[in-house]
């Protein structure tokens, strides 16, 4: 039975691969496998230090109001001055808030017989506090402070010699633990298995290493040789793919590809299982970005770029337009499916409970956007795989104006987003309404959370079948249902997929001219950063069209895509050009996407990647749990990948 949980967040792609490995791969695999074990030990080691390290000294001498939880500090507030006053509180990380009443503090009798009120506020932003005077709604005094975790502080109120005038001093009972010191401890454990693996790769290049390695590891190598000749058993049924990605007779897949999807997938898998309880690895509330709202839609990217190349090599081999339109079909229809049925909170309460089941969500908008771009490049690219001549005019962007259908039809998608966002009349909000609602815009929208996008979902799903808590309730308290992988932002994952398809056309037309293919990266890299700097006029909240995780916006598709094309043409350079790193480990998870997201989501409550903790408001040890369940999922790739198997759907 599986366990009940919350559900899903973030995203995937799929692929399956064929390695090709010589004698010394073989040596090298076999050491990478003792590496990875003495990573998860040593990591765990390293990183239980850190959470013994970041603990409070209990000696020194401090006020507390309660027990302090993660990314909460204490605040006592003296009042000496002859008159209640009220203290409210404004993060500075929510755009266009107005002060939010936190407590008041009752009269004092005097210079040295204050009355006091302990609060406990948040430590993730900035917070401006603001001191108002009950009855007249006077301002005494307002400033600017980010506190520290776990910190104790005195807010002390005293009247001056003039009695009209209020002094406001803030100070540091006990100093807040540094809480992000288990982040340097894991990062120096990863810096170190990364130097001494390097170490390792030139150690077993010299020759007398090798010798021995091959004479230690004869027995190993004969029996890869026998199951290289007669295949390994598949007892799991899982399907064993050897089809090449790079038509038409390449026969080698891109590693940078695959170890830029895994790179996608392992950080997506930290950020799911908790990210350590960090908020820069958690969603962004509304505009901006965190770490874990890169991770999605470059899995579109990579999907779409993974599309290009495997239709275009089916078609090259004459495969049928219907075989292939009936494949791509079954494929979205799997993945929806899966998304709905499997990676779903609703299983706890029984097959038949669809009264509040959530239908849209990451492997549901993953199918339909490789439903869309696989029909459209299908059809599209059928009549157009054909070698033009360099002498040609438009040579230099033929891989752009030979799918000119293609790209009218995804521009018409995007402009029909445009319309439904701006100009769709949403009842109760202003029309072309982007806001988070809730306390943002000055409270004047509480119920217009994502504008067009939420109506069209509450109207076609109904609120009980979208997502029920949005990120922005942590910073706007909005309180209507939204979903970030609702109906209208499909439209921009479309997009999102087409660009990916580009890159694949640009490594299709430009196969083996690497100088060619990293120039058109960068100059499409170059373009879309130049559209979103024009689209957010570089700013978080004040552009035209900002830069939305929840809203999938149009300015996030070029922000991502910029990022995802300088990314792709770096791991190219790297990888599959100059074959300085092999894309280990990333490269093995990324070869199995599919089961290692589909696993990660299933088992996130079994151990050994979740246990119950001995302090769970301790980052230490949320961050050595969700670093260990990471890093099992990448070892697990790892050993499916030495036995060659692939889920294939």
């Amino acid at each position: 039975m599986l366990p009940c949980k919350k559900g899903n967040t973030l995203d995937l792609k799929k692929e399956d691969r064929k390695e090709e490995a010589g004698k010394s791969d073989v040596m090298a695999s076999e050491g990478e496998y003792r590496w990875t074990v003495s990573a998860v030990i040593v990591l765990l080691l390293a990183v239980s230090a850190a959470h013994v390290t970041n603990k409070p000294a209990s000696s020194r001498p401090h006020r507390k109001t309660s027990v302090l939880k993660m990314d909460e500090a204490a605040l006592s507030v003296f009042n000496e001055i002859k008159e209640e006053i009220t203290l409210s509180v404004h993060s500075d990380h929510c755009y266009q808030c107005l002060p939010q009443k936190f407590g008041t503090i009752p009269a004092g009798q005097g210079p040295g017989t204050p009355t006091t009120v302990g609060f406990v506020l948040g430590t993730q932003h900035a917070l401006t506090l603001q001191l108002n005077s009950t009855a007249g709604k006077q301002e005494l005094c307002k400033f600017d402070f980010h506190f520290g975790e776990q910190g104790n502080y005195s807010l002390w109120v005293k009247n001056l010699i003039e009695p009209s005038r209020v002094s406001c001093n803030l100070v540091t009972d006990s100093e807040p633990v540094n809480s992000y010191l288990p982040i340097l401890f894991a990062f120096l454990v990863f810096a170190g298995m990364v130097a001494l693996y390097t170490i390792w790769s030139i150690v077993r290049r010299l020759d007398f290493v090798r010798n021995l390695l091959l004479r230690l590891g004869s027995t190993v190598e004969t029996e890869r040789l026998i199951n290289s000749e007669l295949g390994i058993p598949n007892r799991l049924g899982i399907t064993v793919s050897t089809e090449s990605i790079i038509p038409p007779t390449a026969g080698r897949r891109l590693r940078s590809l695959d170890t830029f999807r895994g790179l996608s997938l392992v950080i997506m898998v930290f950020v799911n299982y908790g990210g350590g309880r960090y908020w820069f690895f958690r969603h962004e509330s509304w505009n901006g970005l965190t770490v874990a709202d890169l991770v999605f839609p470059w899995f579109v990217f990579i999907m779409g770029t993974s599309v290009g190349l495997s239709l275009s090599g089916s078609l090259r081999r004459g495969v049928k337009l219907t075989h292939l339109l009936g494949k791509i079909f079954w494929r979205g229809l799997q993945l929806f499916l899966i998304g709905v049925i499997i990676i779903n909170p609703n299983h706890c309460q029984g097959p038949l409970s669809w009264d509040s089941l959530r239908i849209p969500g990451v492997l549901q908008r993953l199918g339909f956007t490789y439903l869309v771009v696989g029909v459209l490049d299908a059809v599209v690219a059928q009549e157009r795989l054909i070698n033009l001549s360099s002498e040609t005019r438009w040579y230099s962007l033929h891989d752009v104006f030979l799918y000119w259908p293609a790209w009218l039809f995804v521009i018409a998608l995007e402009i029909l987003w445009l319309c439904l966002t701006f100009f769709l009349p949403v009842p109760g909000c202003p029309t072309g309404y982007l806001g988070p609602g809730g306390i943002g815009d000055f409270n004047q929208y509480p119920d217009c959370t994502g504008g067009a996008a939420g109506y069209i979902d509450r109207w076609l799903l109904g609120e009980n079948h979208i997502y029920q808590t949005p990120s922005s309730r942590v910073v706007y308290q909005s309180s209507v249902p939204f979903d970030p992988e609702g109906v209208l932002g499909s439209i921009n994952s479309i997009l999102m997929a087409f660009l990916g398809l580009q890159a694949g056309k640009i490594l299709l037309h430009y196969r083996d001219q690497h100088r060619q293919i990293m120039i058109r990266f960068l100059i499409w890299g170059f373009l879309l950063g130049i559209l979103s700097a024009v689209l957010t006029k570089c700013s978080s909240n004040k552009g035209f069209i900002p830069v939305n995780k929840n809203l999938w916006s149009f300015s996030y598709v070029t922000t991502l895509s910029c990022f995802a094309f300088v990314v792709l043409s770096i791991f190219y350079y790297m990888i599959d050009v100059k074959k300085w790193w092999s894309g280990a480990p990333f490269f093995y998870p990324g070869m199995n996407s599919i089961l290692v997201y589909v696993g990660h989501e299933v088992f996130e409550e079994y151990f050994p990647f979740r246990w119950k903790m001995s302090n769970n408001q301790s980052h230490a040890e949320h961050l050595t749990q969700n670093l260990l369940a990471t890093s099992i999922w990448v070892f697990i790739a790892y050993l499916l990948y030495r036995k060659k198997i692939f889920w294939k759907i």
